[in-house]
């Protein structure tokens, strides 16, 4: 009797501004970073800088990791079918999960073994001045692209704050280039610092300990990265405007006695599946109650076209309490 009550609305596409804006974001990081990395390793080969070096291998996997974002974004906008019945919209999240690692193992990893190398070894950076003029250049371009980050994610947090909004994102894909990009800044600060000091005090171990700072700096941004793609990739709910909004669009329908809660879960940057359970009034029959979900459904739709599928669960509001009452009984024993 449930199942054939449910109901489940046909596949929402991504909305086409959200899709658009992010491809320009990781497009502009994507042309940025591969400029970078070309000019970075140029420089590093001609002052042998191990903190060069390691900007270089930064910025190569920068652009290894915007080449994975845009796939995953095309991967997500693929149509719903039998064996993914709402949609590819996790693939984004997989592949930003890869970014991470990637971040961590080679961003980090070779800027690590650089560092320890060059500490063991120093060797005197020759030519400085060609590898800070290439920083200077790289602040630029990489300046440019965290300002078409940050004003895409200042457009879609609203009044929220930064990691609140960070924290609540639903898209990685701007918040990962965003997060690239302040990394990158600072690796560039560090790197500058580190090139200076080492050919003002004759020094070249202070080449090597920027390179370690940088790789401290990927570290953790790839695990605060890491952290929030797996939670998306693993399952979160929607926003809470979402769940709010339906429980008022259920509670608003005269067909409806009361609207007792409901579920969501994120499938995608603008996917959701939503799970509803209503008591519906005693007078209405099968066909009643059937149009009753319609009107919800169809009103659901038209404020969230994000919503990916809608299940409506008849259900009296005491059987909903002993219900959640039996699940928090489960989760305690379970801990």
């Amino acid at each position: 009797m449930v199942a054939f009550l449910s109901r489940g609305s046909p596949m929402a596409s991504r909305p086409a501004r959200s899709a658009a804006s992010s491809h320009k974001v990781v497009i502009a990081a994507l042309f940025g970073n591969l400029a970078i990395a070309v000019a970075k390793f140029i420089a590093a080969a001609v002052s042998g800088s191990s903190a060069m070096l390691s900007e270089g291998v930064h910025s190569l996997v920068d652009t290894v990791n915007e080449l994975l974002l845009l796939y995953g974004l095309h991967r997500a906008r693929q149509p719903a079918d039998d064996s993914h019945p709402f949609g590819y919209g996790r693939e984004l999240y997989f592949w930003s999960f890869i970014v991470a690692l990637l971040v961590l193992a080679m961003g980090a990893g070779v800027s690590l073994y650089e560092g320890i190398a060059h500490i063991r070894h120093p060797v005197q950076v020759e030519h400085p001045l060609p590898s800070l003029i290439v920083l200077g250049v790289s602040a630029l371009f990489e300046g440019g692209s965290w300002w078409v980050a940050l004003r895409e994610f200042r457009q879609r947090k609203g009044r929220r704050g930064y990691f609140e909004a960070f924290r609540q994102s639903k898209d990685p894909s701007v918040f990962t280039v965003l997060l690239e990009d302040t990394a990158a800044l600072a690796g560039l600060l560090i790197a500058s610092a580190g090139l200076a000091v080492a050919h003002w005090l004759q020094m070249p171990v202070f080449d090597g300990i920027a390179s370690l700072g940088i790789a401290a700096l990927l570290a953790c941004s790839a695990l605060l990265l890491a952290r929030e793609t797996k939670g998306l990739l693993i399952g979160e709910p929607a926003r809470p405007g979402v769940g709010q909004s339906l429980m008022r669009i259920a509670a608003a329908d005269a067909g409806v006695r009361s609207a007792n809660g409901v579920m969501t879960v994120q499938m995608g940057p603008d996917r959701v599946v939503a799970a509803l359970s209503a008591e519906f009034e005693d007078a209405l029959d099968t066909p009643q109650i059937e149009a009753c979900i319609g009107r919800i459904e169809s009103r659901a739709k038209a404020e969230h076209p994000e919503l990916a599928a809608l299940f409506v669960k008849p259900q009296t509001h005491e059987t909903w309490k002993q219900r959640r009452a039996a699940l928090g009984r489960e989760d305690t024993l379970a801990h």
